[in-house]
């Protein structure tokens, strides 16, 4: 594989230490997750079986390997959300600005549709304006601006809302 040819394919448990890696290397440097504490082994293999068919989580491969990831996960637990999804994406920083989250976004919307997800949302921490147009490129529009609901590294917080409806 061509170092800068981007494969893009469903995750599977043997991917799991290497998406670990990436978000926990977000959840300590960023504001891109208002996860505070670095996740364990156990913890993220919760989160990966909680996913299926309706929720997929998708990685991104060049000839480094694993680079990124995107899944789609339950909104709520509450029946008449069943299919509405929230999105996220996080590709590793020596990566970013390769169009990986742009072709990551591309396929996981395509893996939602395809499983009758009929709503997927985004909440992006306010001054990640890459984030914001990447969405909107594919079809998130914004809802809203939720005020104050974060506090990390000592700052508090503003989320901007968005929505994407399969039409």
């Amino acid at each position: 594989m061509d170092k800068f040819l981007i494969h893009i394919r469903r995750a599977t448990l043997d991917d799991l230490k290497v998406i670990t890696d990436i978000y926990n290397n977000f959840i300590l440097k960023t504001v891109a997750t208002f996860d505070t504490e670095s996740k364990t082994d156990n913890q993220m293999k919760k989160w990966f079986n909680d996913h299926g068919s309706k929720y997929p989580i998708m990685v991104a491969e060049t000839d480094d390997g694993v680079v990124g990831w995107a899944s789609l996960s339950k909104y709520s637990t509450r029946c008449a959300y069943s299919d509405t999804a929230e999105i996220s994406v996080y590709v590793k920083e020596e990566c970013q600005g390769r169009g990986i989250g742009n072709k990551l976004i591309e396929r996981i919307l395509l893996e939602g549709k395809e499983a009758g997800i009929h709503t997927v949302l985004a909440r992006i921490t306010d001054g990640n304006k890459i984030s914001i147009k990447l969405h909107e490129k594919h079809g998130f529009f914004h809802v809203g601006v939720l005020k104050e609901v974060g506090n990390k590294f000592g700052r508090t917080l503003d989320v901007h809302l968005m929505e994407k409806i399969y039409r």
